[in-house]
């Protein structure tokens, strides 16, 4: 069984209060290490997969998303015990400006990524049409 320090419970519960207001927390409970928001109720049509790319815009990895499976359009948030307060905050306030943007702009969320390399994928595509072949230029 995994210990969990001290640490990894206080930045979970620390992020899960302060994004409670702006995502849906389907487990409104004391965590551990992690704790799952919901995109359930979120406007303009706006996805997991939505912040997801979004927050690849903003130089950050996503969250694990759509687990677990019994939780509509899951976002787990686990926080290293190793980050700092400030990369804590940082990152509550990009899940805050995203927000805004669903609600505001929802185009923005809904054509991200736009500062990667590679832009939004066609998912359904990209599973139906494998191309797993790869070609040195």
């Amino acid at each position: 069984m995994r210990k969990v320090s001290e640490n990894a419970v206080l930045n979970a519960n620390y992020m899960k209060e302060k994004l409670r207001l702006d995502y849906r927390l389907p487990y409104d409970c004391l965590c551990k290490h992690e704790f799952v928001l919901s995109d359930e109720g979120l406007p303009n049509n706006v996805t997991t997969a939505d912040i997801a790319k979004r927050l690849l815009d903003y130089g950050v990895h996503p969250m694990t998303i759509y687990f677990p499976l019994i939780v509509h359009g899951a976002m787990m948030i686990e926080p290293n015990e190793t980050e700092s307060k400030e990369t804590l905050d940082s990152f509550i306030e990009i899940m805050k400006k995203i927000k805004e943007e669903i609600e505001n702009k929802p185009k923005v969320v809904l054509n991200a990524p736009t500062t990667t390399p590679v832009k939004r994928l066609d998912a359904v595509k990209a599973a139906r049409d494998l191309d797993l072949s790869y070609k040195s230029k």
